[in-house]
């Protein structure tokens, strides 16, 4: 019985790590083990991450709650030194995730990559210091759930516009976006100054 206990013990830090193509966003999938009452999953461990070279801190933890579908969050970010990483998964519902590359000198510049989270999938992504961030809702009552390796500081905030046409994101929205007044007046890719410097790791 110990032995089993410790094969499920080890089984519980088993993680699927996979690149998206943009240099340090990663897509992270946690192990689900169930039973007759539910299922347990172990969605973040440092020192199993660490193994395979993330080492990001994180500091804070946020929940947000959007009411209606066709909710667009983004695109966000912090500027140093105040900069964010962040691990994103869907509590409840259903949404579309969206980082956007905005580091200096790196090779996928305003590019972006997107990816479907749930509460069934249990997918989530790994962002770093240096992209733009948002999503936009597809169910009712969606919550999303991420963790952020600093506090929040509002005199850092920055946003790009979510409709920008040089990032060009198909949100594939069903009606008219629900935005905060911030997100519907956001500047765009042309002519931005970044704060982020991009810096290859070996």
């Amino acid at each position: 019985m110990a032995l089993s206990r410790k094969i499920a013990a080890e089984q519980a830090h088993i993680m699927q790590i996979e690149e998206t193509g943009l240099p340090g966003l990663l897509v992270l999938t946690p192990q689900r083990f169930g039973d007759e009452r539910g299922f347990f999953s172990e969605t973040y461990n440092a020192a199993k991450l660490a193994e395979h070279g993330i080492c990001t801190q994180f500091v804070q933890d946020n929940h947000s709650l959007s009411a209606e579908p066709n909710t667009i969050r983004g695109l966000h970010f912090q500027a140093p030194p105040r900069a964010q990483a962040k691990v994103v998964r869907c509590g409840r519902g259903r949404l579309w995730d969206v980082a956007v590359d905005i580091r200096r000198g790196s090779p996928t510049y305003g590019k972006h990559f997107g990816i479907e989270l749930t509460f069934e999938n249990a997918k989530q992504l790994l962002v770093p210091a240096g992209f733009a961030h948002g999503f936009i809702t597809r169910e009712p009552g969606t919550e999303i759930i991420y963790k952020c390796s600093d506090i929040y500081a509002p005199e850092t905030e920055g946003s790009l516009a979510w409709d920008d046409p040089d990032i060009g994101i198909d949100w594939q929205a069903t009606s008219s976006p629900i935005l905060s007044d911030k997100d519907a007046n956001a500047g765009h890719l042309n002519g931005f100054d970044t704060p982020y410097t991009y810096e290859a790791t070996p």
